[in-house]
C-alpha cells in the first residue's frame, strides 16, 4: 500500500470525501474541456429568432377492441394492454340524470352515489374494506348520459374483485342510515355553494339557458326540494328499472385476456336478468331569448363570474371537429383568443375559456372566467369583442396552430388503463364506430378555414346569447347597463340555483 494511500484511509471520513470530491470534479472538467469546443459550436449554430417548427402528431395505434356477449345478452369490450399487470373493468349503464323523471331531479347521481354504501351482504365499511384489502379502488358515479361502476384492480386479485363490483352493481341495498348521510352531504353542499360565486355560475347559466322544467337546467344532483324528498323506495325502483343488462355493458382495459376473463364475467354477471324500456331522449331545448342579461347579486363579491352562451350542440353534430378546432382557437387551450386577451392583454382574469358541452341532447356553449369585480363592464365588453371577432375569417397560421394543438395532445388522453376505458364509454354512448379515435387526427387536419367560419356563424351568435354576471350588484350593474348588450335583469342567488 503506497503512502498517500496509506494517508487517504487514515484522514476523517469527511475529509476523504471533500478530497473525493474534488478529484470527481477535475475529472469532470477534464472531460468537458475535450467536448467544450465542440458544444459552442452546436450551441452557435442553433436559430433562436423563431420557435420550432411543429412537428407531425405521433401515429394513434389503439389495440382492438374485442367484442363478446354474456349468456343474459350482456355486451362486454375487452382491450388488452399488458404493459402494466392491472385491470379496469367497467359496467356502463345507458341511464343517467337525463333520464330522471319529472319532479324528481337528481335521481339517477343519489341512486349511484348509494350503491356502494352497502350491497350484498356487506355494510359500507365493510365492502369498503374488502375493497381495500385487494389493493383495488371501486366507484360509482352517474352523469346526464350515463351511469357506472368502475372497477381498477391488479390482474392477480380481479377473480377475489368480481363478486364485490357485481355485488355493488346487481344488489345494493340502499340503507336508511346511509341515504340520510348522503342527503344531508349533499344539502350541505348545496347550501355552501351558495356563498362562493364560482359554485353559483355553473348552476345559474343553466337555469337562465334551459329553464326550470328542463333537465339541463338543473344540476346533476338535484335541488333542495328533490333532494329532501327522496326515499329509499325511489331509489330502488330507479335501479330496478334503469340498472338492465339491455342497456348496459361491461369494459375491460388491462392485462387480460377474454379466454380468461369473459367466464369470470359470465359467473358474476351471466345471471341478472331483466327488461329494459326503450330510452326517452332528453327534448331539445327551445332556443334562449334575444340578448338577456342576468345579474344574481352577492353583496360583497370579491370577483364577478362571468358565463355567456347559449343551447349549443348535441354530440352526434357533424360538425364535431369543426367545432373542436373553432373552439381551441376561441377559448379551448391557454393561447385562445379569450385568455390571451382577459388573461394576458388586460389582466382582468386568471383565466377566460369557451366550450361546447355535448351531450345526447344538446347541452349548452359557454364562454366563461372570474373576473375582478371592477373590471366586470370592462371584461363584458372584451368577452364580447373576441366572440364577435370570431365571425371573421380565422388566419391560416392560426388554424394550423390550433389543428396541431388538439391533434399533438390528443394521444395523451390514452395513456392509462383508466383513459382508454373513458373512451370506450365515450363510443358506447354515443354510439361511435369502432375506428373513430383512430381517424381522429386525420378528421381535424381535413376541418377547413371555410368550414370554421361557416360553424362560428351557425354557433357563434353573440346577439342572441344569454348573459348571466354573479357579483355585487351595487358595484356592477351601472357598467353592465352602460354597455347596452340588451334588458337587464336582476336575480336572487335562491332564484338562480333554484329550491
Amino acid at each position: 500500500m503506497s503512502a498517500a494511500t496509506k494517508n487517504t484511509k487514515n484522514q476523517p471520513l469527511r475529509t476523504r470525501r471533500s478530497l473525493r470530491f474534488v478529484f470527481l470534479v477535475l475529472s469532470v472538467l477534464g472531460v468537458l474541456r475535450g467536448y467544450s469546443s465542440v458544444a459552442l459550436v452546436a450551441q452557435s449554430a442553433a436559430d433562436r429568432s423563431k420557435p420550432p417548427t411543429i412537428g407531425q402528431p405521433p401515429q394513434l395505434n389503439l389495440p382492438e377492441i374485442q367484442k363478446r356477449t354474456l349468456s343474459n345478452g350482456l355486451a362486454v369490450w375487452l382491450v388488452e394492454t399488458h404493459e402494466v399487470p392491472l385491470v379496469q373493468v367497467n359496467l356502463l349503464v345507458k341511464a343517467g340524470a337525463g333520464d330522471d323523471p319529472a319532479g324528481k331531479f337528481g335521481l339517477a347521481s343519489l341512486t349511484a352515489a348509494m350503491l356502494d354504501e352497502g350491497a350484498g351482504t356487506r355494510n359500507a365499511l365493510d365492502l369498503a374494506d374488502a375493497i381495500d384489502f385487494l389493493g383495488a379502488s371501486l366507484g360509482t358515479t352517474a352523469s346526464y348520459d350515463a351511469s357506472a361502476v368502475r372497477l381498477n384492480v391488479p390482474v392477480a386479485r380481479i377473480k377475489e374483485a368480481l363478486p364485490l363490483m357485481a355485488d355493488v352493481a346487481l344488489r345494493p341495498t340502499f340503507p336508511d342510515k346511509e341515504l340520510e348521510r348522503l342527503r344531508q352531504e349533499r344539502l350541505t353542499a348545496l347550501l355552501q355553494a351558495k356563498d362562493d360565486p364560482a359554485s353559483v355560475a355553473p348552476l345559474a347559466f343553466a337555469r337562465n339557458v334551459f329553464g326550470a322544467t328542463h333537465r339541463y337546467g338543473t344540476g346533476i344532483s338535484g335541488t333542495e326540494t328533490t333532494l329532501k324528498g327522496f326515499t329509499v323506495q325511489d331509489l330502488k325502483s330507479f335501479h330496478a328499472s334503469m340498472y338492465q343488462p339491455g342497456n348496459s355493458l361491461v369494459l375491460v382495459v388491462g392485462d387480460v385476456t377474454a379466454d380468461v376473463l369473459v367466464p369470470q364475467l359470465e359467473t358474476q354477471f351471466g345471471s341478472w336478468m331483466g327488461t329494459s324500456a326503450p330510452r326517452k331522449p332528453v327534448p331539445q331545448a327551445p332556443q334562449v331569448p334575444q340578448g338577456q342579461i342576468t345579474i344574481v347579486d352577492m353583496p360583497g363579491a370579491a370577483q364577478s363570474q362571468i358565463r355567456i352562451g347559449w343551447v349549443g350542440v348535441p354530440r352526434s353534430t357533424p360538425d364535431y371537429f369543426t367545432i373542436e378546432v373553432l373552439n381551441t382557437i376561441l377559448g379551448g387551450s391557454f393561447t385562445s383568443r379569450l385568455n390571451q386577451n382577459l388573461r394576458e392583454e388586460h389582466q382582468y382574469a386568471y383565466g377566460a375559456s369557451s366550450r361546447f358541452d355535448m351531450r345526447l341532447s344538446a347541452g349548452a356553449f359557454q364562454a366563461a372566467a372570474g373576473v375582478q369585480t371592477d373590471k366586470t363592464s370592462e371584461a363584458l365588453k372584451e368577452f364580447f369583442n373576441e366572440l364577435n371577432g370570431i365571425l371573421k375569417p380565422v388566419p391560416d397560421e392560426e388554424l394550423t396552430k390550433a389543428k396541431s394543438y388538439v391533434a399533438l395532445s390528443f394521444p395523451s388522453e390514452f395513456e392509462t388503463s383508466g383513459d382508454l376505458s373513458a373512451k370506450l364509454e365515450e363510443m358506447a354512448i354515443y354510439n361511435l364506430p369502432d375506428r373513430y379515435f383512430g381517424a381522429y387526427v386525420d378528421n381535424l387536419q381535413k376541418v377547413t378555414g371555410a368550414a370554421v367560419q361557416k360553424a362560428a356563424e351557425t354557433y357563434i351568435q353573440p346577439k342572441r346569447f344569454a348573459v348571466v354576471v354573479i357579483g355585487d350588484r351595487k358595484v356592477i350593474e351601472p357598467g353592465i347597463r352602460a354597455l347596452n348588450l340588451g334588458p337587464v335583469r336582476v336575480m336572487s342567488v335562491d332564484e338562480a340555483v333554484g329550491q
